[in-house]
Formats: C-alpha cells, sequence, structure tokens
C-alpha cells in the first residue's frame, strides 16, 4: 500500500493520519485566521512520516469567513495545493467526496457540495468492517459536532449526505464536548431551589461542564474558552456561574455541581434521542454501536442509554489507541485512500 497521509481540515481543528498509524491533531481556528491556513498545513504535514499520497476531507467550508461553500472548499483545497508545493512534494492528492469517491482537486472543486463535510462517511464505511453484518450505529463525539451514521450489514446507509439534510435526520447533531454554548443545551435550569432561565450568551461551553465534571483533563495553556482564560476546572466553575448570571461568592461547589449535572444531562437527552431516532429507522434491532471521536465517554453513555451492553460496544479508542479514535475521521480516509490507491 502507498504511504497515505489524510487531512480532515475543521472549523477549529486540523488532524492528520498516517497509513502507519500516527496521528497529529492541532487547534487552528480557520475563520479567524484564513489567510494562515496554509502555513497552519504545512506545519502540521512536517510532523508527520514520509507519504506519496494525500487525502483530503473537510468541513472547514462552512466558516463564516468565506462568502460560500463553494468559496470555502476551493480556499481548503488551495491551501493544501500550495503545502505541498512548499515542501517540494510530488505528492498526489485525492478529495473525498460523500458519495465514497476519491477524486482530483479540480473535481471537486467542480462539485463543492459533495466535497464539503464529508468525513463522517469516511469513519462510517471504515467502521463498517468491525459490524459486517446485522444493524448497527457509529456514534462519533467531537469538540464541536456529533455523528450518527446508521450501517446495514456493513455498509453506511444515511439519510442525508449534505449537513444540511442531515440536521434534518438527526444523523447530525450540533453538540460536541468543547465548543458548544450551554445555552445551546438547555433553557432552564435548578439552583438552589428555584428554576432558572439560562442566560443566552457565550459565558460557558460543554467544555467547563466536563472539565468540572472530571470528564475532560485540564488545558492550563489553552484560552480557547468562552471568556479567553485557561481550561481549569476553577475557571470553568467560574464560566458556569454566569449562566444563571451569578459569580463564584454566590455559588458553592453544590451549586455548580447541580448546575454542570444538568447541563451533562441535557446533552446526553439531545444525543441520546437524535442516536434513537436514527436506530428506529433501521427498522430492525442493533446488533453494534462503534463509538469515535475525542468524546467517546459520552458517546459510550448514549449507548448504555440506548440499552446497548459491554459486549455490543465497538470502541475505536480501546483498539487504535485515544489519538486515533479523537482523529477517527482523518485515521479512517488513511486507511481507505491507502487501500483504494
Amino acid at each position: 500500500m502507498h504511504p497515505t497521509l489524510a487531512l480532515d481540515i475543521g472549523g477549529a481543528n486540523l488532524k492528520a493520519a498516517h497509513s502507519d498509524g500516527t496521528t497529529r491533531s492541532v487547534a487552528f481556528e480557520v475563520w479567524r485566521r484564513p489567510g494562515e491556513l496554509t502555513a497552519a498545513v504545512t506545519d502540521l504535514i512536517g510532523l508527520i512520516p514520509v507519504f506519496d499520497l494525500l487525502a483530503v476531507t473537510m468541513t472547514a467550508e462552512l466558516c463564516d469567513c468565506f462568502a460560500t461553500k463553494h468559496d470555502g472548499v476551493t480556499a481548503v483545497l488551495d491551501a493544501v495545493e500550495r503545502a505541498v508545493r512548499e515542501i517540494g512534494s510530488s505528492v498526489s492528492v485525492r478529495v473525498w467526496l460523500t458519495d465514497g469517491r476519491f477524486v482530483a482537486p479540480d473535481t471537486a472543486r467542480a462539485e463543492p457540495l459533495r466535497a464539503a463535510a464529508a468525513n463522517w462517511l469516511a469513519t462510517a464505511t471504515w467502521a463498517g468492517r468491525f459490524c459486517p453484518t446485522g444493524n448497527a450505529l457509529v456514534v462519533d463525539v467531537g469538540s464541536t459536532t456529533t455523528d450518527i451514521v446508521p450501517l446495514r450489514d456493513g455498509k453506511p446507509t444515511p439519510h442525508g449526505r449534505t449537513d444540511f439534510d442531515r440536521l434534518a435526520t438527526g444523523e447530525l447533531v450540533y453538540s460536541g464536548i468543547r465548543r458548544t454554548p450551554l445555552c445551546a443545551v438547555t433553557h432552564l435550569v435548578t439552583v438552589s431551589g428555584r428554576a432558572r432561565r439560562v442566560a443566552a450568551e457565550l459565558f460557558a461551553t460543554t467544555e467547563d461542564v466536563h472539565l468540572w465534571r472530571g470528564d475532560l483533563a485540564e488545558r492550563p495553556k489553552a484560552t480557547d474558552t468562552a471568556d479567553g482564560r485557561p481550561a481549569t476546572r476553577p475557571l470553568a466553575s467560574a464560566r458556569l456561574a454566569r449562566m444563571v448570571c451569578a459569580d463564584r461568592t454566590m455559588l458553592g461547589d453544590a451549586d455548580v455541581d447541580q448546575l454542570a449535572e444538568q447541563f451533562a444531562a441535557a446533552q446526553l437527552a439531545t444525543l441520546a434521542g437524535a442516536a434513537r431516532h436514527v436506530a428506529d429507522r433501521l427498522g430492525r434491532q442493533l446488533r453494534t454501536i462503534v463509538i469515535a471521536g475525542s468524546g467517546e465517554f459520552l458517546a459510550r453513555r448514549v449507548a448504555t442509554k440506548l440499552g446497548f451492553e459491554a459486549d455490543e460496544i465497538i470502541c475505536i479508542g480501546e483498539r487504535f489507541g485515544p489519538a486515533a479514535s479523537a482523529a477517527a475521521c482523518a485515521f479512517a480516509l488513511a486507511v481507505l485512500a491507502s487501500e483504494q490507491h
């Protein structure tokens, strides 16, 4: 097989996976610095072993720095091709589409809505080999979104192919473990014995909930939080307090616990409800659920809520490591591209 690198270029994170199993993920907010995307991709490629085939998928085309998805797809592919030229490589570049094809960049530019947000299909196509018979679900929980893809006899059977359609089918839920504003998770919480409406403001995100509850590790050097202060547990609690227009002088740890539990429960209910909706359309009993993503812990809770037993859950992190799971779309794409080309 060709030594292959796969890139999954998101709006907030760049993920890379080599066919030898090497994976890398770096934070990069495309909408803030679109002109620096080429340099960011070049730097990321420099961390990866030698390759002669580069497979690309993306979700960054939705960033509001681009007027249209067509513009976004073009900008991403231009940045990738410039990065390849800058490293002086004669690498062949192929782009993954929502119909399961690898095509040349110019073909992808001509079919931008097929090139846009196709990464979920790579994960589902690859994951199907772990459950070749019967009905199954893939649940991939990331920092921003959750993909829920139905499988039948190892083949993806989505009802939507574009994100526009997948939002309508429940196969895409804009809820993840880090970047989702808490005002989008629930509108009402109970604190100190009274129901209170949640502030419709970017005071805190789901990362603060999962930090406080111990499901995510602290990131003391990170400042991509709601208030720009580090992603630590004490500061997470301060951000959570603001969601009910309070601060830590007004709320004790027990109050913050109560807040975090309610936000976590609301997010889980949303994801489990979407997964149940997708599963019901399969029409027959599910045999397997494949979980992946940086939010695997939450995907597992979704599986449990749907009634799956431990032996019915295939965990990508357990099989291939947490880094591969967090970059599951890139990891899957590297495998598919190296096998097909």
